[in-house]
This record gives structure tokens, sequence and C-alpha cells, in this order.
């Protein structure tokens, strides 16, 4: 745990996009990786088992909170609608202004679709071969690399006003 939890942590909290929930996740997938190391296999990397494991917990997380939103009808503070709405704060210097971009990174990582979130994380943000986010995610290697670009071309989107990036 001491040599993959700043890490998995910080993978755990780009997927969800908040810290407390982080945390959950973050034990829930150590226990569940002691419950089931029986069935680890020597031949596969230990931190793509575990990596794996998370990733699940994270998935099982999104469904949960896409169901109890469904069933109870409330707004999600990341809808377009919510994040318009202005703090009316001014940034006090360049620090502020970076902590600000990093949280609405991260909030904007969060909700991007699991299937485009997942490889950016695991290439762009946590550093992982196409091979390894491959393997973790049970899909080709072209997969991964068009997954990812999509996922940057989202994010692009997403955090500039002057729409899509160019073509190379």
């Amino acid at each position: 745990m001491r040599q993959t939890k700043s890490a998995l942590f910080r993978f755990i909290r780009r997927y969800v996009g908040d810290e407390q929930e982080a945390q959950d996740l973050l034990q829930e997938s150590y226990a569940a990786a002691w419950l089931g190391l029986r069935r680890y296999d020597p031949n596969r990397s230990f931190e793509a088992w575990l990596r794996t494991i998370a990733l699940n917990k994270c998935r099982d997380w999104s469904r949960r909170r896409f169901v109890r939103r469904l069933v109870s009808g409330s707004k999600d503070l990341t809808t377009p609608e919510a994040l318009s709405v202005s703090d009316g704060a001014e940034p006090i210097d360049d620090q502020m202004e970076i902590a600000r971009s990093l949280t609405r990174l991260n909030r904007e990582i969060s909700v991007l679709a699991p299937h485009l979130k997942e490889p950016l994380l695991l290439t762009a943000i946590e550093g992982r071969s196409q091979s390894e986010a491959a393997d973790i995610l049970g899909i080709s290697i072209k997969a991964v690399e068009t997954r990812v670009a999509r996922a940057r071309r989202k994010l692009f989107e997403a955090l500039s006003d002057s729409g899509p990036p160019p073509s190379r």
C-alpha cells in the first residue's frame, strides 16, 4: 500500500472528481485486492492488477451515482447550468488562477465518458504506456490511442472558448 497509495488515490480522485469519494474508493479498492489476492496472476503487473480493481470500483461508483441522481431527480453541480454561475471572486494572484484551472481541468476530466476518461487517466496523467493501458482496460492499443485523442479534443473544447483544436 505504501508504494501504490498516492498514485492510486490521484487516479481515483481524477476519475470521480471528489476527494472524500476518492478516499472511500481507495479503501474499497485495497479491500477488494486483499480479498481477491488468491486470484492475482503473478505473470501480470501487480500495479496493473490493482489499477484494474480501482477502475472497476470507479465504474461501480459512477453507475450508483447515476442511478441515485435518476431516482432523486437532483441536479449535478457539474452541469453547464451550474458551472455558468459565477462565484464573484476575482483571482488574487497567479497561484489562485492556476489552482482554479486545475480544479476546472479535474472537474472536466471527471465528467468525461468512462470510455474516454479511463485511457486518458492511465496514459496522459499516470504516464502508463498505451500497451499497459490496453492491458488494464482489455482493449486494443489502437483503441487506447483513439480514445485518448478524443478525450483530449473534448477537454480542449470544454476548457477553451475557441472551439476544437486545429487539425494536424
